[in-house]
C-alpha cells in the first residue's frame, strides 16, 4: 500500500511498505517530486529490484570483509584479496557507507592509485586493474544481496597497461646463472631452464614425482609460504598446471647427480635447505637467487621465472607448436600462450614477401615474355 500526504509544514510525505511490511516513508517539497520517487520504489518492487535504503548503511571495508572470508579461492589468492583491499581500497572508501559510494569516487581512487603521493607509490598499471577488479567484485556481491541498486566500478575507466615483450635469457646467461649458484642449488637451474617449472613447483618437487627410467616429471604440488605458517605443500596453481614433462636427458643427469650429493629431504623433497627443511620461498630468492644473478653479471630484474621463458623459447625455436608449449607450461589455454610468447615464433614476414613475390613475379615475367614477343 502506497499513499502521499501533507504535513502541516507544507511539505509531502509518500510512504509505501516493503515485502516484509516496514514502511518506508521520505518528505518532499513538493507533490510532484513526492510522486517521483514513490512510483520508482513501487515500480522497482514490482519489478523485484527493489533495495531497502537502510541496507547499504554497512560501511564498505565491514561489507568486504565479509565477502573475502566466504570467497572459494586459494589461501594465496584470499591473501592477496586482503592486502589489496587493505593497502589499496580501505584508505579511501574503507568508512564508506557502501551504498553512498559513487562512480566519480571509484574513479577517483583510481587516479589516486596511479599517482604516486606522500602517503602511498604510484601502483603499476596492472596492479591498479588487479585492484579494481577486486573492488568490483565486492560490490557485485552487494548487488546481488540487494544492498546496491547497481555497482559504481561499471563505466570506470582505467590506465592502460603497457605489456613489455620477453627477452629469453641467452644460453651462456643460463651457464653462467648456474656456475654463480650454491653447489645445492645448481640443479635448479637446469631443471627450471630444462622444464620451465615455477620457482614453488621446483621447490616442491618430490623424488617420487621423477620418472628417471621414463626421462619424465609429474608437476600436481608446489610449496607454498604463508605469514605466520611453515611452508607446506599444495595442488599447483589451476588444473591445467597439473602435467607431465618430458625431461632431457641434461635435466635427468642434473638431478641424479644433485640427489647423490644432496639426499632427499623431509616430505622426500628434493630441493631444501642447508637443515634439510623446506625453504621459505622469499628467503631462497633472497639468500640464494639474487646473489647469483649479481654475481653471473645479469640484470636484477632476471627472476626464477625467467628460466621458464627460456625453456619456452627453446621449444619454439624448435618447432614446437602453440598447443605443446601450452601443455608444457601448464596454461589454462592457447590464447594464454601465444599472448606471452606469440612474438618468439618465426616471423611471417619473410614468407608473406615470398608468397607474393612467387605470384606477381610470375605474372611479371609473363607480361614481360608477351611484350619481347610482340616487339
Amino acid at each position: 500500500m502506497a499513499s502521499i500526504s501533507r504535513r502541516p509544514d507544507g511539505t509531502y510525505r509518500p510512504r509505501y511498505r516493503d515485502e516484509n511490511g516496514k514502511e518506508h516513508a521520505r518528505h518532499f517539497k513538493r507533490k510532484v517530486d513526492a510522486q517521483r520517487w514513490l512510483d520508482e520504489q513501487t515500480a522497482a518492487m514490482v519489478r523485484g529490484d527493489w533495495v531497502d535504503p537502510r541496507s547499504g548503511r554497512v560501511t564498505f571495508a565491514e561489507y568486504a570483509e565479509q565477502w573475502r572470508t566466504t570467497q572459494v579461492v586459494r589461501p594465496t589468492t584470499e591473501l592477496a584479496y586482503e592486502r589489496l583491499l587493505r593497502r589499496n581500497v580501505y584508505p579511501r572508501l574503507g568508512d564508506r557507507p557502501i551504498a553512498a559510494i559513487k562512480p566519480s569516487e571509484i574513479q577517483s581512487l583510481v587516479a589516486w592509485l596511479t599517482v604516486a603521493a606522500e602517503d602511498h607509490p604510484a601502483l603499476a598499471p596492472r596492479t591498479v586493474r588487479v585492484t579494481l577488479s577486486v573492488t568490483s567484485a565486492v560490490f557485485k556481491s552487494a548487488v546481488r544481496d540487494r544492498r546496491l541498486v547497481a555497482n559504481p566500478c561499471v563505466g570506470v575507466r582505467l590506465p592502460e597497461v603497457h605489456k613489455a615483450r620477453v627477452q629469453p635469457l641467452l644460453t651462456t646467461s643460463v651457464t653462467a646463472l648456474r656456475e654463480a649458484m650454491p653447489p645445492r642449488w645448481c640443479a635448479a637451474v637446469v631443471l627450471g631452464a630444462g622444464t620451465g617449472v615455477r620457482q614453488g613447483e621446483m621447490l616442491g618437487l618430490a623424488v617420487d614425482r621423477i620418472d628417471f627410467l621414463r626421462r619424465q616429471m609429474l608437476v600436481d604440488r608446489q610449496l607454498i609460504n604463508l605469514p605466520g605458517r611453515a611452508p607446506y605443500l599444495a595442488p599447483v596453481k589451476t588444473a591445467a598446471s597439473v602435467r607431465t614433462i618430458p625431461l632431457p636427458q641434461t635435466v635427468v643427469d642434473a638431478l641424479a647427480a644433485h640427489l647423490a650429493a644432496f639426499p632427499a629431504g623431509r616430505d622426500g623433497l628434493v630441493f631444501v635447505g642447508d637443515d634439510g627443511r623446506p625453504m621459505l620461498r622469499s628467503a631462497w630468492s633472497g639468500k640464494v637467487w639474487r646473489p647469483a644473478v649479481v654475481t653471473a653479471g645479469l640484470d636484477t630484474s632476471v627472476t626464477f621465472h625467467t628460466l621458464r621463458h627460456y625453456y619456452a623459447s627453446l621449444l619454439i625455436r624448435h618447432g614446437e607448436s602453440v598447443k605443446t608449449v601450452q601443455a608444457r607450461l601448464g596454461h589454462s589455454s592457447a590464447a594464454q600462450t601465444l599472448d606471452v610468447y606469440s612474438h618468439l615464433w618465426p616471423d611471417s614476414d619473410d614468407r608473406t614477401r615470398d608468397a607474393v613475390d612467387t605470384v606477381l613475379g610470375a605474372v611479371a615475367d609473363s607480361l614481360r615474355t608477351a611484350e619481347s614477343e610482340e616487339t
